[in-house]
């Protein structure tokens, strides 16, 4: 199947909420969930923009031919560049074609909540 997407994505609301409820498979997270539907590989460079600082980065993922990946911005790095209970937007650049959207799950509550969206395609 040919590839289907962009090559730039931006999603420009970010924020890990700082605590949860619930067993680990329900922390609070935010999520990049990105589709290569071609026959080779995706490559992609993660750069995230703060209010307040530098941006840290790129974070590099594969996505295989024909999968998805739905990688956590919170398990991007473990070195606290990627901080919770702050404000951030994502850059998602890839050298084919993919389709980006961007969830969140925000369990700081017993009643979860989760937001999805489409992220924005810039080319």
């Amino acid at each position: 199947m040919e590839h289907i997407g962009h090559h730039v994505w931006a999603i420009p609301e970010g924020f890990i909420p700082g605590s949860s409820t619930g067993p680990e498979s329900m922390a609070s997270h935010e999520t990049a969930c990105v589709l290569n539907t071609g026959d080779e590989d995706a490559h992609l460079e993660i750069t995230l923009f703060f209010p307040n600082r530098e941006p840290a980065g790129p974070y590099r993922v594969t996505v295989p031919a024909r999968r998805t990946v739905h990688q956590r911005f919170n398990e991007l790095a473990d070195d606290g560049s990627i901080p919770v209970g702050t404000d951030y937007a994502s850059v998602l650049v890839s050298d084919v074609p993919v389709v980006v959207q961007h969830t969140r799950l925000d369990s700081r509550q017993a009643s979860n909540a989760l937001l999805s969206t489409v992220a924005y395609a810039a080319h």
